[in-house]
């Protein structure tokens, strides 16, 4: 098949540090060159990513209503170009318009919830059977639903294959919350329950310095830290993840919004290493409790399921990472999707 594949304008692909969604067209533009599928990648300029055609957007905002016009146009000339048999775009659903009612079948997927009047007006746009949504998680598939159009979810991937699974770890292993520290992600209620069960408690990740997140960080994270085994060590590339990850006793992210997906609790089963997160948004699709780890509502339930985390098979956590959330599992479903969409697009 020839599959061309869009990213939004600001961002590289792969990135350069660190990005979620750029390693995920990264590695499906990768990973389908592969398996010997001809495949275009249309993204930010200056892009390094190994694609057999690349054409970058003139417009370097997706907030622009120029820009937009101008990509729009850049990617009507790159299908013209390239002639893909199947569209895949992880950029804006506006630059899809002039190929909506084409014949060429389109895959659109959405990190975040989708904006309900946007979907809605594409999918009564579209030609028949030619417009498929696909959510990261089932949770965004959900919503999606509620604006019409065909939807799928199919999770983000982590690069299980560069993530080394850690079967034991020492007993006195510690704790790692691993995100953005800012108050959705909960890094406070870690530091609580890392207090009460007397863990250490490794904190890895960014911060603001201004507004409301930065007040989060200097008046609830920073008193805690260097006292009583709390720990921040600041943001870490992907060899420091690995070990961070590979020898914690849990990742504990007690998220406190509803989670479109988060590539990390994925990395962190990779790593064998059990996640203790809430129960909102994709996170009960990713974690199984008292399998993969624990669903909290409370502190004291956070509590509760540090105690229990060495009863749990580390193997058990790698394994479904590699049967639900790697790159070869997910690529896979992509890749049927891509099919089974081509072959009703020939029988239209």
């Amino acid at each position: 098949m020839r599959i061309l594949i869009t990213a939004d304008p600001e961002i590289e692909v792969p990135p350069r540090l660190y990005g979620g969604i750029e390693r995920i067209v990264d590695g499906l533009v990768r990973r389908l060159h592969a398996q010997g599928h001809q495949v275009c990648l249309v993204a930010k300029p200056g892009s390094r990513c190994e694609a057999d055609a690349f054409y970058g957007w003139p417009g370097a905002s997706s907030l622009s209503r120029a820009d937009t016009l101008a990509n729009t146009w850049a990617l009507w000339k790159a299908v013209r170009a390239f002639r893909p048999d199947v569209i895949h775009s992880f950029s804006r659903l506006a630059y899809l318009a002039p190929l909506l009612r084409g014949s060429i079948p389109i895959v659109m997927t959405f990190q975040r919830d989708p904006t309900p009047r946007t979907v809605g007006l594409a999918a009564r746009l579209a030609a028949p059977r030619m417009l498929t949504f696909t959510g990261c998680s089932d949770y965004i598939a959900r919503l999606g639903r509620q604006s019409g159009g065909e939807w799928l979810g199919i999770p983000n991937f982590a690069d299980t294959e560069q993530l080394t699974f850690r079967p034991t770890v020492a007993l006195d292993a510690p704790l790692v919350f691993l995100s953005r520290v800012e108050s959705i992600k909960g890094a406070h209620w870690a530091i609580e329950i890392a207090r009460r069960t007397a863990q250490r408690l490794m904190i890895a990740g960014n911060h603001s310095e201004s507004g409301p997140e930065g007040d989060y960080w200097k008046q609830q994270i920073v008193p805690a830290l260097g006292r009583e085994g709390i720990e921040y060590i600041g943001t870490v590339d992907d060899v420091q993840k690995n070990k961070l990850l590979g020898e914690a006793k849990a990742m504990v992210v007690p998220i406190r919004w509803n989670e479109p997906f988060g590539i990390v609790f994925a990395e962190s089963l990779a790593c064998g290493t059990p996640v203790i997160s809430c129960p909102t948004g994709a996170l009960p699709e990713i974690v199984r409790p008292g399998i993969d780890g624990f669903l909290i509502n409370t502190i004291e339930e956070g509590c509760a399921a540090v105690e229990k985390i060495g009863a749990l098979d580390r193997a058990a956590c790698r394994q479904r990472a590699e049967d639900l959330f790697s790159a070869r599992a997910v690529v896979a479903r992509y890749d049927a999707l891509y099919k089974r969409l081509c072959a009703l697009a020939g029988g239209r």
